[in-house]
């Protein structure tokens, strides 16, 4: 016949009393009253017919009953708390959230996600646009995309790609502007800028251009705001490679000179340690990388074929 076991709270109460060796710390962390403590493990020693604490002056011990059931109960307790969490958990193991910043999801990320999707049906990836480092474990973040110089804490951080910036423009302007035969001839047209990023001077010392003089016009706040402006006509922008791959490839874009400086900064997929181990991470880390190389390579050709 089996063994009728006692009230779940009873045990609860118990389990925390004897690992505290106190009613009052044991009350506080189940908030409910010392009383109802006192009075669970009253009902307790009552059903298993033994007492299971001394209770002396001004503290508590354990008697040889107490002493043999803490061990059991803490364990299935602890094995409780393991299996709700397992299930809770089933219902995201299907669901991936990327957290990156506006430009690289709206000019790179979401172009392509649709082949991510064909290959795992079964995954829904949410996007969380946000230019702040995100805590992975309060935010819900499963990994993110970032841009920088690597070495965040806590995180693990592998470099995606570099990128190349050079100057681009709309076919358009480039048609009804001013001629356009030497790098020098861009200071005929507007020249716009990325608030906070001045490459220009140093591209024009890398295309050979001794004195660039002084380089003005319009300050825009975020790359993908500096793109819209420049397929738009209104000026002429330093293009970051990795974003505009697409742009130049179906034409909205032009290069106008070969000559680019390396980005100081780079991209990286970051996702807190042993995140890797989960299949929804390890199947969107391998896509990932996939598609950079399909990026890298596609600029490259468009690179060969400008030359």
């Amino acid at each position: 016949m089996a063994t009728q076991l006692p009230s779940l709270n009873a045990l609860r109460a118990f389990e925390a009393a004897a690992r505290h060796l106190s009613f009052t710390r044991a009350a506080d962390e189940l908030y409910v009253t010392q009383a109802a403590v006192s009075h669970q493990i009253k009902h307790l020693e009552e059903q298993l017919g033994t007492r299971l604490f001394r209770r002396m002056n001004r503290s508590l011990m354990l008697t040889d009953a107490g002493q043999a059931l803490l061990p059991a109960a803490t364990e299935a307790f602890q094995l409780l708390v393991q299996g709700v969490e397992r299930v809770s958990g089933l219902g995201h193991e299907n669901r991936l959230v990327v957290s990156t910043i506006e430009s690289i999801a709206a000019e790179w990320l979401v172009p392509r996600l649709g082949r991510f999707r064909l290959r795992h049906p079964e995954i829904e990836v949410v996007l969380s646009i946000s230019d702040a480092l995100v805590d992975f474990q309060r935010d819900e973040i499963d990994v993110g995309i970032r841009y920088g110089a690597g070495g965040w804490p806590k995180v693990v951080a592998e470099k995606l790609t570099e990128e190349d910036i050079f100057p681009v423009l709309a076919p358009h302007l480039l048609e009804s502007g001013p001629s356009l035969n030497e790098p020098a001839d861009l200071k005929k047209f507007t020249l716009i800028h990325e608030h906070a990023v001045e490459h220009w001077p140093e591209w024009f010392s890398a295309a050979g251009v001794a004195d660039a003089g002084d380089i003005r016009g319009p300050m825009l706040p975020h790359s993908n705001l500096v793109l819209a402006a420049v397929i738009a006509g209104d000026g002429v922008a330093l293009g970051r490679s990795f974003l505009i791959s697409g742009d130049l490839k179906n034409g909205r874009l032009v290069r106008p000179f070969a000559a680019s400086i390396v980005a100081r900064e780079a991209y990286y997929l970051v996702f807190p340690p042993g995140a890797e181990d989960r299949s929804k991470v390890r199947w969107f880390r391998s896509w990932l990388r996939e598609e950079v190389a399909l990026t890298q390579q596609a600029l490259l050709k468009q690179a060969q074929a400008e030359t």
